[in-house]
């Protein structure tokens, strides 16, 4: 057991709790309908969370607290137990949380894919290409801007997934053109659009994204530019402050045809976001 003190579930339901406490005959069990899911830029920068998790609150009373960061950071604040469920995009890293005995168990939930943006001018003349590493590798022997996240972020791994296909490992003290931002995915694009530089985004985020000045979508299509979403409930025999049942419901819940439905239907400028994943057999 290593259940360390919950301390951002702490100051996201603290105050909830003491407010509900203050109202006359309010329910002591403040929280006990309340989940925190530890979740990605992407899900809450498109927009995803604010159509689908109203469904769900509307069917369960369950309410929902999304702490939006990075992948890797949400992975190591459910790792502190700061949070009931996990919903990010690195497969390999959520299998080693699941392995560790972190989490309970990764459920495929939905899938988008990269794509790589970059000015029009396309100094690197990497427009149309179907290779992402063969572009990245012209980014980087032409010496073009690249903004990177640098943050460990779902995105930031599979950018450097695609540098090691490229046969490269470029570093930001050498590497001038390299320009790691440690920074979500909305600023990393408003960066690149301000200095004309290319980079990796989830397309959720790109076509909600407004600032997109003359930044233009140069490589979509690869194989390898797949981006899988999964969702973990945070082991609550490790960290016995986890909702469990409520964590477990709002998981069962989108792997539900009313859940997938709802995935299938968020949308930003008639774009649909997230493709559901193919139902799985339920397993405990």
């Amino acid at each position: 057991m290593n259940a360390r003190t919950p301390t951002l579930r702490a100051a996201l339901l603290g105050a909830l709790a003491a407010m509900a406490a203050a109202l006359p005959g309010a329910a002591a069990a403040a929280g006990q309908d309340e989940i925190i899911v530890q979740s990605t830029t992407s899900t809450a920068n498109s927009g995803f969370f604010d159509q689908v998790l109203p469904q769900f609150e509307a069917r369960t009373g369950i309410k929902v607290k999304v702490v939006a960061v990075g992948t890797g950071q949400a992975l190591r604040n459910a790792a502190n137990c700061d949070g009931d469920v996990v919903l990010v995009h690195a497969p390999g890293a959520e299998a080693d949380f699941v392995a560790k005995g972190l989490g309970v168990r990764r459920h495929p939930l939905m899938s988008n894919d990269f794509v790589i943006v970059g000015p029009a001018a396309d100094p690197a003349g990497i427009a149309g290409m179907r290779d992402a590493a063969a572009a990245m590798a012209r980014i980087a022997a032409a010496g073009a801007p690249f903004a990177s996240r640098g943050d460990d972020s779902g995105t930031h791994k599979a950018e450097r997934r695609l540098w090691r296909a490229a046969g490269l490992d470029p570093d930001p003290a050498t590497d001038r053109w390299l320009r790691e931002l440690g920074a979500g995915m909305g600023a990393t694009l408003n960066a690149a659009a301000g200095m004309g530089a290319y980079a990796l985004t989830d397309r959720a985020t790109w076509l909600a994204f407004a600032n997109k000045a003359d930044l233009r979508i140069m490589v979509e299509g690869d194989p390898r530019l797949l981006n899988h979403y999964g969702v973990i409930l945070v082991n609550p025999a490790r960290c016995p402050n986890v909702n469990a049942k409520a964590g477990q419901a709002f998981i069962d819940w989108l792997l539900s045809d009313e859940g997938r439905a709802a995935i299938a239907g968020a949308r930003v400028h008639g774009a649909q976001l997230f493709r559901p994943a193919k139902p799985q057999e339920k397993t405990r």
